[in-house]
């Protein structure tokens, strides 16, 4: 007996108001019995501590109790017999009804020391003499509004760099800096996450020739622990935006699509946070790297299609 879990939307995503539906398939060779089929709904935010920020000993020894989000069982059918074949049995459940009370159901997100996630277990027993069986699979849970502001102010954020105002470099090493003007715009730091980030930048001089010029998405994850609070920033997509020595004073788009399962709306909670940023890193021809930080909040509008 083999067991397919087939969800009415191949994308398996849903908002926390939809109903979810599908079938259970048990595949037969030759009638068999069984003494039931249930599901099981699982929804979790686990947390773990980085190593770097609270040392390797306690972030070994320290572990955070996941936080339950859903956590709910479903009788499909009781005991019976299964045909030779296919057989099949439909089910439909509101995730937002068997919510753990007072829980706000985060949106699904894989991230490195923070993890919200969405699971569907469907088991059959096999009685006292048979081996049960199990399936999984997992959803994808949107949650519109989530940290949606309440004023959405689309706001260009403009920048221009230059020897002087560089921070990490020590001041009697200025002189050694190779001049450059590089200048340009984040179309908005307010970012729906359904749409790309744009903007632009500008290479108005540089004395010495560009390797690369590339956009860096970067995800800030901070998770309370008995030690204090531990922050960790980790690099989620990279993307080239210029190669090579750069024409200088032309305007080059940035533009970056929010990956679906490493990003989610800017998560604020008791115990954990998610915030992201944006890197602009100009890798100059002697492996100096020049680098502008952009805060960004992401928020997922009320109506997502």
């Amino acid at each position: 007996m083999e067991i397919e879990i087939c969800l009415d939307r191949s994308s398996a995503i849903f908002d926390v108001n939809d109903k979810i539906k599908g079938v259970i398939v048990l595949h037969c060779q030759g009638s068999q019995s069984h003494s039931g089929v249930s599901m099981q709904i699982e929804g979790s935010v686990a947390l773990q501590l980085s190593p770097k920020s609270v040392g390797i000993f306690e972030a070994f020894y320290n572990n955070i109790k996941p936080l339950q989000l859903v956590n709910a069982n479903v009788p499909i059918v009781d005991a019976g017999k299964c045909a030779d074949g296919a057989t099949k049995f439909p089910f439909e459940f509101d995730i937002a009804s068997i919510k753990r009370p007072g829980v706000n159901l985060c949106e699904t997100y894989h991230g490195v020391f923070v993890n919200a996630s969405y699971f569907l277990y469907v088991s059959v027993n096999r009685g006292l003499f048979g081996k049960s069986i199990r399936e999984s699979a997992q959803l994808y849970i949107r949650n519109p509004g989530q940290a949606l502001p309440l004023e959405i102010a689309s706001v260009p954020t403009t920048f221009s760099l230059q020897p002087t105002g560089v921070k990490n470099v020590r001041k009697q090493s200025l002189d050694t800096v190779p001049y450059f003007h590089i200048k340009g715009q984040l179309d908005t730091s307010l970012c729906d996450i359904t749409m790309p980030i744009t903007g632009h930048v500008n290479i108005v001089e540089c004395g010495i020739s560009i390797k690369s010029i590339e956009a860096q998405l970067v995800r800030v994850e901070f998770c309370a622990a008995v030690e204090g609070v531990a922050k960790e920033a980790t690099e989620i997509q990279n993307i080239q935006i210029g190669e090579g020595d750069v024409v200088r004073g032309v305007d080059i788009p940035i533009f970056m699509v929010f990956p679906r399962w490493f990003t989610c709306p800017t998560l604020v909670a008791s115990n954990f946070k998610v915030e992201f940023e944006l890197n602009l890193v100009v890798l100059l021809e002697d492996n100096h790297h020049i680098t502008e930080n952009f805060p960004i909040r992401l928020y997922r509008p009320a109506s997502s299609l």
